[in-house]
């Protein structure tokens, strides 16, 4: 039985260890937190998964929570104009629906899950030192933690990480008490607020861990007004800043916002990263490799919602590649051709992701405008989030954005 020990339990580690155990692999998981500290502690993501991301879950059934979390059937787009108007407003319905999961909730019970199928569970916070002990004892190593030390061990692909620094200032609270959408009462979707020049405000239906809520999740311009919340500790101060802001450049938001709480003391986070791709081989002092996971060597913005479906999509792509190689050694031509395999898929989302980061020229504007007058264009962009690879036939370019424009007119 071929040994795998997979470090860092979140969305990718975690769906690797629960796949690979299904199939008949002696699995070794660490993580530096119990299910019980990650399921007392502090959000640790927005989160919305896709379609195909959804599915990979019912593949290694590990969907145990789709019953209870909110059915998130489209993706709305509003503009703000300069004097704070809504001047675009639309929603595209998906072909299959969405579901968002606090990751406190999932990968606390997909931790206790891995343990009660005969999962071998270290809490342990590994450092590179460890990995190169380790490395000695099993077949492959995969590094899914996607912060700290461990981190510097892959390389910066220049060639593919266009910044240096961060994009956007990242805030998110989880909040009870948002208010019925008047747009759509009848159902639910994620709302995508672009304040031009200032930042997008992305509101999404959750399952946290006192039930169904909602994340408010402001991505600032850096240096820019919604760039405020850095050192803030307190977690009602978070929010009273969250809702200031949103006041002042969404008062259409701010309308369903007057009598929110925070879902707990944990329910607010903050931060910013430099997006940024690396190669996806590590090597260790001793000489072993490790191949890079998820986040690990691929770490797009969240401005396009892609991080979790990004995990999962990785994860299934190395459960395939590990599998299907048999008995054959893991070495490192193995390692580059299982990420090569996965950024077949990765490439779409850091090419959309990057797009979206700097100011959209015209013709995605005409996009954006036309689809609150044609359904085919809310509908399809809605959709590029399960499936960013799509953008590449109507998004990117003057004219085949036109000649798309043009297809879907009335008359056409």
């Amino acid at each position: 039985m071929r040994k795998i020990l997979v470090v860092g339990a979140g969305q990718s580690g975690l769906q690797i260890a629960l796949g690979l155990q299904a199939q008949g692999y002696e699995v070794t998981l660490m993580s530096n937190r119990t299910a019980d500290e990650i399921r007392a502690g502090r959000v640790m993501s927005t989160q919305c998964m896709f379609h195909t991301a959804l599915q990979n879950e019912r593949d290694i059934q590990a969907n145990f929570w789709e019953s209870q979390a909110p059915r998130i059937e489209g993706v709305g787009v509003s503009v703000a104009g300069p004097d704070s108007s809504r001047v675009i407003d639309w929603v595209g319905k998906l072909d299959g629906y969405a579901q968002s999961v606090d990751q406190r909730v999932k990968m606390a019970g997909w931790m206790e899950t891995f343990a009660q199928r005969g999962g071998q569970l270290v809490i342990h916070g590994a450092a590179v030192g460890d990995l190169d002990y380790f490395s000695r004892a099993y077949d492959l190593v995969l590094v899914s933690a996607g912060k700290g030390e461990l981190v510097s061990m892959f390389e910066r692909d220049a060639s593919r990480s266009p910044f240096a620094e961060p994009q956007r200032a990242l805030s998110v609270a989880y909040v009870h008490g948002l208010g019925p959408r008047p747009e759509h009462p009848e159902f639910d979707a994620v709302r995508c607020n672009l304040v031009p020049g200032v930042g997008e405000l992305f509101v999404m239906p959750t399952l946290t861990t006192s039930g169904r809520a909602d994340i408010l999740f402001w991505e600032g311009v850096p240096g820019g007004p919604l760039d405020v919340f850095q050192g803030i500790k307190d977690p009602s101060e978070h929010l009273a800043l969250t809702l200031e802001l949103l006041e002042k450049f969404l008062p259409w938001e701010y309308a369903r916002a007057t009598k929110v709480e925070l879902t707990d003391a944990g329910g607010t986070l903050a931060g910013r990263y430099a997006p940024t791709v690396r190669k996806p081989i590590g090597r260790l002092p001793g000489g072993g490799l490790v191949l890079g996971v998820a986040d690990v060597v691929v770490a797009n913005d969240p401005i396009t919602g892609q991080g979790s479906n990004s995990a999962s999509k990785c994860a299934a792509s190395y459960i395939s590649s590990i599998v299907e190689h048999g008995d054959k050694p893991f070495d490192e031509e193995w390692m580059q051709s299982a990420f090569d395999r996965y950024w077949d898929t990765a490439q779409w989302v850091t090419k959309w992701t990057n797009a979206m980061l700097g100011a959209p020229p015209e013709h995605v504007l005409n996009i954006l405008g036309a689809a609150a007058q044609l359904q085919p264009v809310a509908d399809r962009f809605a959709n590029g989030f399960n499936d960013p690879a799509d953008f590449e036939n109507f998004f990117y370019d003057p004219d085949k954005a036109a000649a798309y424009l043009e297809s879907v007119a009335p008359g056409a």
